[in-house]
């Protein structure tokens, strides 16, 4: 039985009940609301003229984060609260974000403009509990999903340092927390139109239930990927199965030395708790995977399940060693990460299952792991070459050698036969120089617009020399040192 889809919006509670399953939060606000301060300027969630803020409760608590509206299905809203730049501005007072914005020139034609402010509103929330202004870092971040074609950014940065110089304005949790509770449902939400359904079970086993029943429908975490099918493919989605209401994927927990995280815990929360264990190797890569409001939605389930050649996840994780939990027909599995993959887009798994969570082993003495990403932007850009590395390493001795790389072949590879090379041998110079040629015999990478065969193959050999002079019993260089031998 389809039910209505009701949110938080402008004060009350919205009820939809007559837009397609595939509807985006977009074209509701501008299509059929009139609310036209959102923007669409790419569709795709990479310009962040759409962003918005969308609240929901977690362990009873709010939380607020910054989305692009224009890959975010309506129905995903069931439950929730939206909040776009109409929201910002008290009678004829503007809001501190707004102000700041105002009086240091942070807009010129203004179409970017109500997407930074609300990148900004979701900022400026995070750091209420502090009168001091938000650290650089805090802002690059908070604004990555955003870009400026006028400005050139400097005015954007100094009003998001000045917001917090106007008087307070607060923001009632309590309350959005109250109506939030009223909206929860303790039931499955399901809801149809036009012969197009969308499930949002909210237990595993319903969700299990639902996959065997409809086994070609298809599976929604975060809409980052699945989005674009419809935006930019025009394709007709039929049934969808959404795991954003399942209780039991959106918890994460240490097991076995392992940290098993949900498959629908989403990819700035599940970086997060990965990079307390690894803050040093995997920091910089978490703020640079994409922009904040599209970490703020896709997820690690996602991201590990869609099993792109160029994600940024599957190459770092491959080299630790992590599994994936699946979930169907077959009962519950659990594999090694690399073994899911086959081939280009095909993976093992069956028709009816699921990527129930992804295991991460946790650090283990003597063991060196580093990751990078190259590509021509620093702020969300795919990759053309990612590399990961790990080893044991015993004296001047290397076992266990992991070797990962996204962008080299038609998946997220392991180096088998460079491996194989390093594997119980020293770790000098002759031995790495051998390593890296034989990554000439694993690898045959594609030219495109990102990179050409010849730059990846030399990068790549370039960041197998790199992971060496930073690891190696007797390294001279810094970090800073050896970024220049990434791009030799």
């Amino acid at each position: 039985m389809s039910e209505p889809i009701r949110f938080y919006y402008r004060g009350s509670t919205h009820s939809v009940d007559r837009s397609a399953t595939t509807r985006t939060v977009l074209q509701h606000l501008r299509e059929d609301l009139h609310c036209t301060g959102t923007k669409e300027g790419c569709a795709e969630g990479d310009c962040g003229a759409c962003t918005v803020v969308i609240g929901e409760l977690q362990d009873g608590q709010v939380q607020l984060k910054s989305v692009n509206s224009c890959i975010q299905m309506l129905p995903t809203l069931d439950g929730k609260a939206l909040f776009t730049v109409e929201d910002l501005k008290n009678g004829d007072q503007l809001h501190p974000v707004q102000q700041a914005m105002v009086e240091c020139h942070g807009s010129q034609c203004g179409f970017c403009t109500p997407g930074f402010v609300m990148s900004l509103w979701d900022l400026y929330l995070k750091n209420e509990a502090s009168s001091a202004p938000p650290q650089r870092k805090q802002i690059d971040d908070a604004l990555s999903g955003n870009l400026c074609r006028c400005t050139g950014y400097r005015p954007i940065i100094d009003a998001a340092q000045r917001m917090c110089e106007f008087p307070r304005q607060e923001f009632d949790r309590a309350a959005l927390a109250a109506a939030l509770q009223s909206l929860q449902r303790q039931e499955s939400f399901s809801y149809s139109h036009n012969g197009q359904s969308f499930h949002a079970p909210r237990t595993l086993a319903e969700l299990l239930a639902l996959r065997a029943a409809r086994p070609n429908a298809v599976i929604l975490a975060g809409s980052t990927d699945v989005g674009l099918w419809v935006t930019k493919q025009m394709r007709d989605l039929n049934d969808i199965i959404y795991l954003g209401q399942v209780a039991e994927l959106k918890q994460m927990k240490i097991q076995d030395g392992m940290l098993e995280i949900g498959a629908a815990v989403s990819l700035n929360d599940a970086y997060e708790a990965i990079c307390t264990h690894y803050p040093d190797q995997l920091t910089e890569l978490w703020k640079r995977f994409a922009s904040l409001p599209i970490r703020n939605a896709g997820t690690l389930g996602g991201n590990v399940a869609n099993g792109s050649p160029i994600g940024d996840s599957s190459p770092w994780l491959i080299a630790l060693g992590a599994e994936v939990v699946l979930n169907g027909g077959r009962g519950r599995l659990v594999m090694p990460l690399e073994k899911l993959y086959l081939a280009y887009q095909k993976k093992d798994m069956q028709a009816d299952e699921i990527v129930e969570a992804v295991r991460v082993p946790l650090p283990r003495k003597n063991r060196i792991f580093r990751t990078y990403k190259l590509a021509k932007r620093y702020d969300q850009d795919i990759s053309a070459v990612c590399a990961a590395f790990s080893a044991t390493l015993t004296g001047d001795t290397v076992t266990d050698v992991r070797i990962a790389y996204g962008g080299m072949a038609a998946t997220s590879k392991r180096a088998d036969r460079t491996e194989a090379v390093l594997e119980g041998r020293a770790w000098n110079q002759a031995n790495l120089d051998a390593a890296a040629a034989a990554l000439a015999q694993d690898y045959a990478p594609l030219s495109d617009m990102r990179a050409s065969s010849d730059y990846r193959m030399k990068t790549a050999q370039n960041l197998l020399r790199r992971f060496w002079l930073e690891t190696r019993a007797d390294a001279p260089l810094s970090n800073l040192d050896v970024n220049a031998f990434a791009h030799a």
